[in-house]
């Protein structure tokens, strides 16, 4: 197998039309697919697919959908040109962080927030070099 590009990530969903208001309110993007078990968002390079659990069963089987409650497994990062902006544009769209905006040793600043079935997102900003680096 030799692709490095991700097409398209799959988000298993317990509520398809408050998901998809979500995505297009948040991220402020059209619908680029939709049938009654899913609605896609591209993101650039990458098509983002909210996927009804039910469906999400059949997909994947035998392999198992988990539970919302079980945890969060991974994180999806969105690179912006100003955390501390992008933060307030959710906060007045509703969204309400899960942690941030802070500074991180690795040289980024990020800010983190939940989509309705808990898929989490993280803003990253780039900070500038310091003299010491």
């Amino acid at each position: 197998m030799k692709s490095k590009a991700i097409d398209a990530i799959t988000l298993f969903v317990e509520d398809l039309n408050k998901s998809k208001e979500f995505y297009q309110s948040v991220f402020g993007l059209p619908v680029f697919y939709e049938d009654e078990n899913s609605a896609v968002f591209k993101f650039e390079n990458t098509l983002i697919n909210v996927l009804k659990v039910p469906a999400a069963i059949d997909l994947i089987k035998p392999a198992v959908v988990a539970d919302p409650r079980a945890g969060s497994r991974f994180q999806l990062t969105i690179p912006v040109e100003n955390v501390d902006a992008a933060c307030a544009e959710l906060a007045a769209r509703g969204v309400e962080l899960l942690n941030g905006p802070m500074d991180r040793a690795w040289g980024i600043r990020t800010a983190s927030f939940a989509d309705p079935s808990g898929h989490i997102w993280e803003l990253a900003q780039p900070l500038p070099q310091s003299a010491g680096r």
